[in-house]
Formats: C-alpha cells, structure tokens, sequence
C-alpha cells in the first residue's frame, strides 16, 4: 500500500516543485523595460536609448526597469522641508511634503498624491496581488500603494527616492 501512495505523490511533489521552479526564475529574471504606451503624454514616450541618457542608472532601473533601490538608502527619508516631491523623470509634481511621513520602512511615504498626479495598476511580481504607481505624465514607476497609512486616507504610498526630485519651498 505504501508503495502505491508513494507512486501517487511522486508526480504532485515534481509538479509543485516545477512550480516552484517556474515562479522562482521568472521573479528572478529581468524586468522588461516600461513600453511607451504606458507615458500618459506622448511627448514623454521617449526611447530607451533617451532614457538612459536622461537618468542615472539607478533612477533608469527603477523609472523605466520597475526595479526597487534599497530601503533606507534615499536622503529624502530625512527631508523634513516643506516643498512638493517631483518626478525624476519628467519633473511633474507628485506629492506634497505635507503628505510626506515617516512609515519606518525605509522608503519616503506619503498619505495622499497630489490630484491626477499618478497611474495606478495591479503588478503581481512577488505572487500577490499589488497596487503599483507611475507619474501619470511620463510612467515612470514610483513604487506601491499600501493600506496601512496614517488615517488621512489609511493610505501609504511607498515611493523609490530615487525616482524623486524634491524641490524646496520658495
């Protein structure tokens, strides 16, 4: 009898640990870059070639590639001025220093974008379900929309530093 269960299970385990596999390389294979149509301002859809040369590496890896820098690595953690949080892309104003606080995940946060600021679209690259941004002018991803922000909106809007510029108050 136990041979006959062992048969049985045998082809489930290869089969969840082919799964397993499958999900494990493509999590780990490459971003593809963002295609043009995602821009929200044609003037915006430049080509990759453009893009590299407008940003730098790590700004290109996060605004045009979906990649995430490293938590606490962004000197706009510690920005506590009041002024307006641009696109390092496309210099269109995001946010708000006044939505701006301190979420501890060592990403800058905000509790509300400015009006018609962002795009927003369900990405699934770690399996489940999440709510992703881009600058709505040039699609430049940001980061991600949690629910767990403060009680303004119960929003935290999760942002790369690196794909922001801020820009003091005048």
């Amino acid at each position: 009898m136990s041979s006959g269960l062992s048969d049985r299970l045998l082809p489930r385990r290869s089969l969840l640990l082919s799964g397993v596999a499958g999900v494990a390389a493509w999590l780990a294979a490459p971003r593809p870059v963002l295609a043009a149509s995602k821009a929200g301002d044609s003037a915006w859809n430049l080509s990759d070639a453009e893009w590299k040369k407008r940003l730098s590496p790590e700004a290109y890896q996060v605004l045009r590639r979906e990649g995430t820098e490293r938590p606490f690595s962004s000197p706009l953690n510690a920005e506590k001025r009041s002024g307006t949080y641009h696109c390092a892309g496309c210099d269109l104003p995001l946010f708000s220093a006044k939505a701006k606080f301190d979420s501890g995940t060592g990403w800058p946060s905000f509790w509300a974008p400015l009006t018609s600021a962002i795009a927003t679209k369900v990405d699934f690259k770690l399996i489940i379900p999440r709510t992703e941004y881009h600058c709505r002018r040039c699609g430049g991803h940001q980061g991600h929309v949690f629910n767990d922000g403060p009680k303004a909106t119960g929003k935290r809007y999760c942002n790369n530093g690196v794909a922001l510029r801020f820009q003091p108050a005048v």
